[in-house]
């Protein structure tokens, strides 16, 4: 990748609005994450992810269920750094739609119903870092300054 295409990539205002939006979700998707993976905060590991990703109809299950958990968990430590900021929006943006549309949208939108509302939220803060980038505060920004 040449380095203009990775400047326009990593570039973003530069402002601190970003900043909690990257805290906050990194916080939920790295923990998430860990559920998965590691069975950490009361999670299954993979497992367990990995059998009821199958009982869905997400197969391979564990080969599923490494992926999700390698995404939250990687995706939320690099959202926080604000390392590679709108490639792990995508990425975990990708990720909530399968979550909304293989887990919960059939439940309707209310979490108590096990609904969509919660992966909708997340959904929409990994879009506004997409567009956005990292803010003032990513390290995407001292990458951008070595290839200046």
């Amino acid at each position: 990748m040449n380095t203009e295409k990775m400047k326009k990539i990593l570039v973003s205002k530069n402002d601190a609005s970003a900043l909690p939006l990257r805290l906050i979700a990194g916080i939920i998707f790295a923990a998430h994450g860990s559920q998965k993976l590691f069975a950490w905060f009361g999670g299954y590991g993979l497992e367990g992810t990995g059998q009821w990703m199958e009982s869905i109809g997400l197969a391979p299950g564990y080969l599923m269920a490494m992926m999700a958990g390698s995404a939250e968990f990687f995706g939320g430590l690099l959202l926080i750094l604000g390392l590679l900021t709108r490639p792990t929006a995508l990425v975990l943006a990708i990720t909530m739609v399968v979550a909304i549309f293989s887990t919960h949208f059939s439940n309707g939108l209310f979490m108590a119903n096990n609904g969509y509302e919660f992966a909708l939220s997340l959904l929409a803060i990994t879009i506004a870092l997409l567009l956005q980038g990292g803010g003032r505060f990513a390290l995407d920004n001292r990458i951008v300054k070595t290839l200046n």
